[in-house]
């Protein structure tokens, strides 16, 4: 318990370690920040949104709840949306998740709400909330949400999507069934009673579905609860509308860039469960100080604070802050105790006009380093003495002289890496798996490396803690702040994440071995691990690092065992049995630098697959991976912009793809595809990949009419009927039903409708329970050559590696002899 001493210890310590927050200085709140904090002090309500997505949320919705109202406001995104679409890069699955993660993060920076996720992962779209359970094992994600509502305690819970069919996605569905059993099952001590031991039940007031209309969707109806939420915050000097259009800008992967909303704007409720209400959010619900006893003296003292501040002179409140900090600390209510001397310490420290960062001395360390780290603090304010007491436990006992720039250094051991907590393990299917369970809902790693400070202020201690980052100046985008990475001390990387043995004919991977550790001489030996149906030469490689030699390449050969065709995974191993990693970086400047460390792992795939095909041109869409997958096979791929789509000369190409999703972010399509359809006419071949159906800058795919609509056969192993006597299907390669098993996601996505007549559609396909679908793939004859449109999503099936997705693949730019 605390005590009232002369010092008074207060220990801040977020729940999750604010890392996202590493591309901008700490401590930057302005006075307008500072007032709009104290107001938050009298407030004691909280709410919870509730959703499946990265982007399924209400953004002004969030905004206004946590700005206008002040309320504690957080965003359950049951996933982190690996399973969706890359409109900014290539990357696919998990990474896709690791940068939606931070595109959250941002959002949430802007919005001010909190950010919560359980273990579920996105697989992929899902026509059902039954198909979706199949995935996800209901009952463990209904355990993490209960945890997360029993911890975050709120008084409202906000559903986005209906439980039924209206709701589209199956994803979308399933969130709101665990919303309402949830919501149930929070209050009850029989559930996950293992929780108890932590966490106190919690019965939050009511459940509320927040309806909509858009899209085609209308769920909105005047006998709903109506609230206005369009209201211009002067502190922020913004509408809700203008704070959420930037947040919701914030998720460029999905390419929802937003335009401001001013004015008025209606959000719409409907009841769902619990306490009824017929026209307010917070109906009967006490988010005030009253609801916890014998706090009116805190009630008071806050509003004196904000009645007196000063804009000009915020470091004036400072002790009555303190003041309060006393009251609160009295309170019997850990719950809001916790949070509100949090929020207290936080205004301290900002009123005060204080900077503290901790500055790592490089950007990468291996475990077992020690991190050296500067910690640097200056008040600004015209305050007394500050006293830096303790740095990481270390007695310091040094004053701050005002408006001075005062370094101490520390150090930190590197004892465990940075990689995100939920890809510790394999992941299943459907979830993400992780041994501690109190991680869950954590955005990031909880334990991040961070260094403890006690301050003293007014003669009283107050503790914090401050993630170590890395700083350094960008020349275009300037000052930028990194987290800092800690890596295995052996990592690797390949020029290759597939290997193709072509009719057993064997192939060669060089990979090459870093020591990342401050250990410089070392010696360790690495293994390949594979299916036994392979043969790996070397079995066994040494390595011996030096003080000159840190990276160490080293050629495989790797060759098949059997004729069949296969799909295995070559990975390494070293030390104890250790596997091999890859350091990989994902950058983009919208988000903090990520670095994760998944296995080394190559595809190593036998197929028997002829490939006539010399030289493509490739049309870069959205970003995918096939130019890669098609080097793998022996094909030479010249990657082209809209430039040179639009002059060069076409005809040195055996054929012309075009990657995914151009038609939705190429503005020259039109023109290209006049010239592309004249390239056909000549002879040429043109393969043309999958679109979305809306925000289209045009829809000319192809010399003859068709559109895209909202079909896609979501099962990745959902049975293919294909005309087997078609050519496309026998020329080079005999394509069999084999060549659809392994395939991995999904089939297909927005497939084609209201079908020209001149295009053959040979390939039909369905999920269960629904009517066959022919417009996966249209191929036509126009003048000498061919044009093929295909929705199947070759973009995944390539670079997993999957066999008979290359054969078709090869068939379809292969025109017969």
């Amino acid at each position: 318990m605390l005590k009232s001493i002369l010092f008074t210890n207060i220990f801040i310590c977020l729940t999750f370690l604010p890392q996202a927050q590493a591309q901008k200085a700490t401590n930057s709140w302005n006075s307008a920040d500072i007032k709009s904090k104290l107001e938050k002090l009298n407030v004691l309500g909280s709410v919870l949104y509730f959703a499946a997505h990265p982007d399924d949320e209400n953004t002004k919705l969030i905004a206004w709840l946590a700005q206008e109202k002040h309320y504690k406001t957080g965003y359950l995104s049951l996933t982190r949306g690996d399973g969706g679409q890359n409109l900014i890069g290539t990357e696919q699955g998990i990474e896709l998740g690791l940068i939606r993660t931070q595109e959250l993060l941002a959002a949430r920076r802007i919005d001010q709400g909190e950010q919560f996720f359980t273990s579920a992962f996105d697989f992929g779209f899902s026509k059902t909330s039954e198909e979706t359970f199949n995935f996800w094992d209901k009952e463990q994600v209904l355990r993490e949400a209960v945890w997360i509502i029993r911890k975050f305690r709120p008084d409202v819970i906000i559903t986005r999507f209906p439980p039924d069919a209206r709701g589209g996605h199956g994803h979308h569905q399933a969130s709101a069934i665990l919303a309402k059993e949830a919501f149930v099952a929070a209050a009850d001590p029989t559930r996950f009673p293992e929780q108890l031991k932590q966490v106190k039940p919690w019965k939050a007031t009511r459940l509320l579905w927040n309806t909509y209309n858009f899209g085609n969707q209308n769920t909105i109806s005047d006998d709903q609860i109506q609230i206005e939420i369009g209201q211009y915050n002067p502190l922020i000097g913004k509408s809700y509308g203008e704070v959420a259009a930037e947040s919701r800008s914030s998720h460029k992967s999905q390419g929802f860039g937003s335009a401001a909303q001013v004015g008025k704007s209606t959000e719409y409720f409907e009841y769902i469960a619990g306490e009824a209400t017929n026209k307010d959010l917070f109906e009967n619900i006490d988010d005030t100080w009253s609801r916890i006893p014998h706090t009116a003296a805190i009630s008071t003292k806050i509003k004196q604070i904000n009645a007196s501040f000063q804009l000009d002179h915020p470091e004036k409140s400072i002790p009555d802050l303190f003041e309060a900090l006393t009251l609160v600390k009295a309170i019997a209510d850990n719950y809001w105790k916790e949070i509100k001397t949090n929020e207290i310490n936080d205004l301290i420290l900002a009123c005060a006009g204080v900077r503290i960062e901790s500055i790592a001395a490089k950007p990468h360390y291996a475990i077992e380093d020690t991190i050296k780290v500067t910690n640097q603090l200056i008040v600004r304010a015209d305050v007394p003495a500050i006293q830096v007491a303790k740095i990481n436990g270390k007695n310091i006992n040094q004053n701050l002289e005002n408006n001075t720039l005062t370094s101490f250094t520390s150090s930190y051991p590197a004892r465990f890496s940075t990689q995100p907590y939920w890809l510790d393990a394999p992941n299943l299917i459907g979830r993400f798996q992780f041994a501690d369970f109190n991680k869950t809902g954590a955005p990031e790693n909880p334990d991040y490396p961070a260094v403890d400070y006690e301050l003293v202020i007014n003669g009283k201690a107050l503790n914090y803690k401050k993630p170590i980052q890395y700083k350094f100046t960008d020349p275009v985008r300037g000052e930028i702040y990194n987290p800092i990475v800690i890596s295995p001390a052996i990592t690797a990387s390949t020029d290759q994440t597939i290997v193709l043995s072509q009719n057993n004919t064997p192939q060669k991977v060089r990979v090459t071995f870093v020591n990342e550790g401050s250990t410089k001489n070392r010696t360790e030996n690495v293994s390949p691990v594979v299916n036994k149906n392979w043969i790996v030469t070397p079995n066994l490689v040494k390595l011996e690092y030096s003080e000159n030699q840190q990276q160490i390449s080293q050629e495989f050969t790797v060759q098949a065992q059997t004729k069949d065709t296969r799909l295995d995974t070559l990975s390494f191993r070293y030390g104890s049995n250790e596997k091999v990693k890859i350091n990989r970086d994902i950058h983009y400047d919208h988000i903090p630098a990520i670095t994760w460390f998944p296995d080394l792992t190559v595809k190593v795939s036998n197929l028997q697959l002829q490939v006539p095909i010399k030289k493509v041109g490739y049309l870069v869409g959205a970003g995918d991976l096939i130019p890669e997958s098609l080097r793998a096979i022996g094909i030479s791929v010249d990657l082209l912009n809209e430039t040179q789509a639009l002059h060069q000369n076409l005809a040195q190409y055996d054929a012309v793809i075009v990657g995914i999703r151009a038609f939705n972010v190429l503005k020259s399509m039109n023109q290209i595809s006049a010239k592309l359809n004249e390239y056909v006419k000549n002879g040429g071949t043109v393969l043309e990949q999958y679109n979305v159906n809306n925000k289209l800058l045009s829809n000319q795919f192809g010399p003859y009419p068709f559109r895209l609509g909202n079909s896609r056969v979501t099962e990745e192993l959902a049975v293919v009927k294909f005309d087997e006597q078609n050519q496309i299907f026998n020329y080079p390669n005999k394509i069999i039903k084999s060549d659809f098993d392994n395939w991995v996601q999904e089939r297909g996505l927005y497939f084609a409708e209201d079908i020209d007549s001149r295009y053959q559609t040979p390939i039909q396909m369905q999920d269960k329970n629904e009517p066959l679908h022919n417009g996966s793939l249209l191929i036509t004859n126009y003048g000498s050559g061919r044009f093929v449109y295909t929705s199947l999503s070759f973009f995944r099936q390539l670079p997993a590696g999957v066999p008979g997705a290359y054969r078709l693949f090869v068939n379809l730019l292969s025109k017969s002899k």
